[in-house]
């Protein structure tokens, strides 16, 4: 009762390709890839302006005729 042997693994598989057919599921594993590889450069883009603001913050520019 505690693991799923390898025949366990087999039927469960066989009853996720009966149900979703076995184009959707590569289909479905790229829209997935799509949406990490989106989220990862949604973080850096956030990373790079919260860096460019804090550069800004700490050099403020000088001002002409002050």
């Amino acid at each position: 009762m505690g693991t799923f042997s390898l025949s366990h693994w087999l039927v469960v598989l066989a009853i996720v390709l009966i149900l979703f057919g076995a184009g959707r599921i590569p289909k479905a594993m790229g829209d997935l890839a799509r949406g990490v590889r989106a989220f990862r450069t949604g973080m850096r883009d956030d990373n790079a302006e919260g860096a460019a603001d804090q550069l800004a913050e700490a050099h403020p520019a000088e001002r002409p005729g002050s």
